[in-house]
């Protein structure tokens, strides 16, 4: 399943993901088309939405900052197989800590790559596929990361949130990111109160 773009369908992907049954007899099936699509691309994480189900289902692949800054910086094959194989349904953000920065990028996006401030740490509530509920903390760049997917459930792009966009092709991207680390600006504090006193 290809991956919707803005420039192939931008409406599609501001439209606000339905709450998901965690009877539905298709979820499995969406489950194995998220890891088959990540597995196939290079990101991160994916939100059901960009494959053409409006569900609010993310598939997390990687949020180990780590491994992605070693692929950035050696252009190393060695971690492709890794997987979290993470399924989040119906996640909620209950709150909001601290504050930090990276030039976050979206295959949805194309090559529009954004300066975006996010929590340091959020707290979140999901049920996972046999309908158990979970409240989980989730810190600096997985953070980041699920903060980036529960967006697009809510028909919100990084470039809408961005404090600059930069126009650059995958290999300029990495390249920059060599300077342009992710940064945590705080650990700690209301979130909204930082991003009001970091602007």
């Amino acid at each position: 399943m290809k991956i919707i773009t803005i420039e192939e369908d931008e409406k599609y992907l501001r439209q606000i993901s339905k709450e998901v049954d965690i009877n539905d007899p298709d979820l499995e099936d969406e489950i194995k088309l998220l890891k088959e699509s990540c597995k196939r691309s290079d990101v991160l994480a994916l939100a059901a939405v960009q494959l053409g189900i409006l569900k609010r289902l993310i598939y997390l692949k990687n949020t180990n900052l780590e491994i992605v800054r070693k692929q950035q910086k050696e252009m190393t094959k060695t971690e492709e197989k890794y997987d979290e194989a993470r399924v989040l349904i119906n996640p909620v953000i209950t709150s909001r800590k601290g504050l930090t920065e990276y030039w976050e990028s979206c295959a949805s996006c194309l090559d529009n790559m954004g300066l975006v401030k996010r929590p340091y740490e959020i707290t979140v509530e999901y049920q996972d596929i046999k309908g158990n509920t979970h409240n989980e903390i989730f810190e600096g760049f997985e953070s980041t990361v699920l903060s980036h997917e529960m967006d697009h459930l809510d028909g919100i792009l990084h470039m809408d949130k961005a404090e600059k966009v930069l126009v650059m092709k995958q290999e300029d991207r990495i390249e920059f990111r060599k300077t342009h680390d992710y940064e945590v600006l705080s650990k700690t504090g209301d979130y909204e109160e930082l991003r009001k006193k970091w602007n």
